[in-house]
């Protein structure tokens, strides 16, 4: 199997500056330290995404279900360009997706994923547009990306992805599809 990636993108402004620089030295400490550099990636994400979950600050456009169909929609598209997607999670102010890109794909996988941003962000920006200025940002920059090793590893992120809506605590139509899809079998 080629290595699946795990993806977290987020709403800008949904970590508080201060804890972002809180996560990433402690990120840093664990790398100059000698952690492993898998294990250094989960230790960092379990904390950044206990942050999300709780939601301290920022915007939840995703608890609008158009919006949430706008980021399915395009996240069940990218199977059309090559990708195979294994699961999705869409929570208010943060999605997860597993997916990969087979090795004999032409596609620039960070290009795709760059152009999933902007599209996105884009349709979703026109149905938000009296809420946000048109100079703001909608998706923070860049995303977390975790590469997914063996199928052993594979069925855990996709249990922590089907269950991460029902972990943090939100009602049930976060639970199920549009919102979480289980995609193609690995």
């Amino acid at each position: 199997m080629v290595p699946a990636a795990f993806l977290t993108f987020r709403l800008h402004g949904t970590i508080p500056a201060a804890t972002g620089c809180e996560l990433a030295a402690e990120l840093r400490l664990a790398r100059e330290a000698g952690t492993d550099h898998q294990r250094a990636q989960k230790q960092f994400f379990a904390r950044f995404d206990a942050v999300l979950d709780r939601a301290p600050i920022g915007a939840g456009y995703f608890e609008n279900e158009k919006m949430a169909e706008v980021l399915a929609g395009e996240i069940m598209m990218l199977e059309e360009t090559g990708f195979t997607v294994h699961g999705f999670a869409i929570l208010p102010n943060h999605a997860h997706i597993v997916l990969h890109l087979p090795a004999s794909s032409n596609l620039s996988f960070a290009k795709a994923i760059d152009l999933l941003h902007l599209r996105t962000g884009t349709a979703c920006r026109r149905l938000v547009r009296p809420k946000l200025p048109p100079e703001a940002q909608f998706w923070q920059v860049g995303w977390f990306n975790y590469e997914v090793q063996g199928e052993a590893e594979l069925t855990r992120v996709l249990a922590y992805v089907r269950g991460n809506a029902r972990q943090a605590g939100l009602p049930a139509r976060f639970q199920e599809w549009p919102y979480v899809s289980e995609g193609k079998e690995k």
